[in-house]
């Protein structure tokens, strides 16, 4: 790669981190380009540090682990709703959140070496982890993590925008709008899959942490005597996600925050962690946030936020539990879960064990030859199956290449059209993990299909 990962920053590598892992990773990294998973961003320039484009294998998972949240979150419930809010905000929004006070990092620069480091995340505050220097460091001082930008065509203080660094605010926004427009009601929660943006300070470990990044989150709704109730729910559902998608048990866990580590608005966080190469780290924060945000923004809009039981005859302020995923780091932990080499007949097999619905092609069609008739007989399938799933065709180099790039794609079934397909109609279906192959009638290749790619 012309771009390589930067070194594991000081907030998340662990020195208990393995070379294995460390050459896993490389692996890892090296096969994301080599199959168009993730690109780093502006290459032909150079490159620009912290960005990455997916390419057309990657953008195919990252939509995957989107939708699949979002059917999970939203499409599977009653008692969720969608939104898609804005990426620019005033800054009267930051102010009541408390963005603009709080969400700071505290920085130090090393004199030595110059390198740049989050204070409270260093396994040793007096020493620098690049040059190893001892007292080098300058007075740590606070750096709002949030991007400015200006709204308009003069770059005055009164066109002052941010690029949102959560999407959280957006939909505290519009509580009102969405109980006057919808029929919801406490319980209930508001989604949002969409872009964020954070100047970190040490941003690394290949799509883990950078400054541009989509966020998968749910703020929900309810009466602040059931907070407790929801919290321990929320946590042990988005859990259960990860498992059901295939996220082996061992490398994952919930972890619960200790009082020092809470976020201002919030009396109690856990994270759902992945065991990366460089150490446990995280894909998912759920909180319970309280009252906090409706109030502040009632207080600095003047527009009353909160919710009149009828039924009771009560007026409340709901409490908010919040499940906040990285949907970017999401899709690399899936990655890295689901890569696995072995030998097959004396030879290294690399596959990517993908859940089907992570999978970025659920089926690749083969034709044996390019010649008439294979060829139009597996051009017509492919088209097909595309009408229900991501479906890639493939008619170059030999056919057991061709399975050996679909095991690295992850896709789980390739089917072949061979030369007895024009006699008997029929085709042979591989399948990615265990190689088993089965023949089947080429007019129910998807009804064959659909309930292995449910």
């Amino acid at each position: 790669m012309a771009s390589t990962p930067e070194t594991p920053d000081a907030e998340s590598s662990s020195p208990d981190a393995s070379a294995a892992d460390s050459a896993r990773f490389d692996q890892i990294v090296n096969l994301a380009k080599r199959r168009g998973f993730v690109y780093p961003s502006a290459e032909i320039y150079g490159g620009f540090r912290s960005t990455w484009d997916y390419g057309p294998v990657g953008v195919l998972l990252l939509r995957n682990v989107k939708d699949a949240w979002w059917k999970s979150m939203v499409q599977q419930r009653d008692d969720v709703v969608g939104l898609d809010a804005s990426i620019l905000t005033p800054p009267a929004v930051w102010e009541a959140s408390g963005h603009l006070s709080n969400f700071t990092d505290p920085l130090v620069d090393c004199k030595e070496c110059g390198q740049r480091w989050r204070l409270d995340k260093l396994d040793d505050p007096n020493q620098c982890p690049n040059c190893k220097k001892t007292g080098s460091f300058t007075e740590a001082r606070n750096f709002n993590l949030m991007f400015s930008t200006h709204a308009g065509p003069v770059a005055d203080e009164g066109a002052l925008a941010y690029l949102r660094p959560e999407t959280a605010q957006g939909m505290f926004m519009n509580f009102k709008n969405i109980i006057n427009t919808t029929r919801v009601r406490p319980p209930f929660g508001v989604a949002q899959v969409g872009k964020s943006f954070r100047n970190e300070i040490t941003p690394g470990n290949f799509v883990f942490r950078t400054r541009e990044f989509e966020q998968m989150e749910m703020e929900y709704f309810v009466h602040p005597d059931d907070a407790p109730k929801y919290y321990e729910y929320w946590k042990a559902e988005r859990e259960r996600w990860y498992l059901d998608l295939g996220m082996p048990r061992e490398a994952l866990r919930l972890r619960e925050h200790e009082e020092d580590e809470l976020s201002h608005y919030s009396s109690a966080t856990a994270d759902v962690e992945y065991l990366f190469p460089w150490g446990w780290d995280e894909l998912e924060g759920i909180a319970n946030r309280g009252d906090f945000d409706l109030l502040a923004h009632t207080k600095r809009s003047g527009e009353r936020l909160d919710w009149f039981d009828q039924a009771e005859n009560v007026r409340y302020v709901p409490h908010v539990i919040e499940p906040a995923a990285g949907a970017t780091r999401t899709a690399f932990a899936f990655l890295l879960a689901a890569y696995d080499v072995e030998e097959v007949r004396g030879e290294e097999r690399v596959v990517l064990r993908l859940h089907p619905r992570l999978a970025p092609y659920k089926v690749a069609v083969l034709p044996l030859s390019k010649k008439s008739p294979l060829r139009e007989t597996a051009q017509t399938l492919a088209a097909e199956l595309r009408d229900e799933w991501s479906c890639e065709y493939d008619e170059t180099q030999a056919i057991g290449r061709r399975y050996r790039r679909q095991d690295e794609l992850g896709t789980p079934y390739c089917v072949t059209v061979d030369f007895d397909t024009a006699e008997d109609q029929a085709v042979t279906i591989r399948e990615r993990d265990s190689m088993e192959q089965v023949r089947i009638p080429l007019a129910g290749v998807a009804d064959w299909l659909r309930p292995r790619l449910k």
